[in-house]
């Protein structure tokens, strides 16, 4: 989580600023457009408009049709730099997904009931030797990693405001909160048991 968290301060940063290189580019792009239209614009004989009704309502359809997909191009242009953001936010994100998975993974065997005198492991169940004590402290740092993760995740959110992210940002933290949520119920069994006040539970 440390790793990671220096990982996604320095994308955010790096995301934050303008992507010039990519603006400028797609600023050379619409001006060659606009040159390219003006250079057809000037090669047009517009004294022959008007004298064929049926030419002269084909090439106002064509005008219209070009404009239309001139300004869906602009504006596909213009959400470029967004697409890339996006796909970089969204690497990192399924990044902090899988280590939410993985801290959720690693509380499999804490469970409450085996503190409990009367659990008999079997031949198969893994080593269990955390106290209560111990117990609740390790489930609450896990509780303390997925808030962490989450507010990485929010990083992102904060370095690209856009929709797409805040959704997936908002998903990568409920899901923490989720298994938050699991946690604490463990920790308050862990409270309210008896076995709470004794050392290691019997081999």
């Amino acid at each position: 989580v440390v790793a990671m968290a220096r990982k996604v301060t320095a994308e955010a940063s790096e995301l934050a600023p303008p992507i010039w290189g990519l603006r400028l580019f797609v600023g050379a792009v619409v001006i060659a457009g606009a040159a390219i239209f003006l250079w057809v614009g000037s090669i047009i004989p517009l004294n022959q408009v008007g004298r064929d009704a049926i030419g002269s309502v084909e090439g106002v359809e064509a005008a219209i049709n070009t404009l239309l997909l001139a300004v869906l191009g602009l504006i596909t242009l213009g959400r470029l730099e967004a697409r890339v953001k996006g796909r970089r936010v969204a690497l990192g994100l399924h990044e902090l997904r899988a280590v939410i998975h993985v801290i959720d993974m690693h509380q499999l065997t804490k469970d409450p009931v085996t503190l409990s005198p009367d659990f008999q492991p079997t031949e198969t169940s893994p080593d269990r030797s955390l106290t209560a004590t111990e117990m609740s402290r390790y489930l609450d740092y896990c509780s303390e990693l997925l808030a962490i993760t989450g507010k990485l995740a929010a990083l992102y959110a904060q370095a690209v405001p856009d929709e797409g992210v805040a959704r997936a940002v908002n998903d990568i933290e409920l899901l923490g909160s989720s298994l938050a949520r699991k946690i604490w119920q463990k920790i308050t069994l862990i409270d309210l048991a008896p076995h709470r006040r004794k050392g290691r539970m019997p081999e």
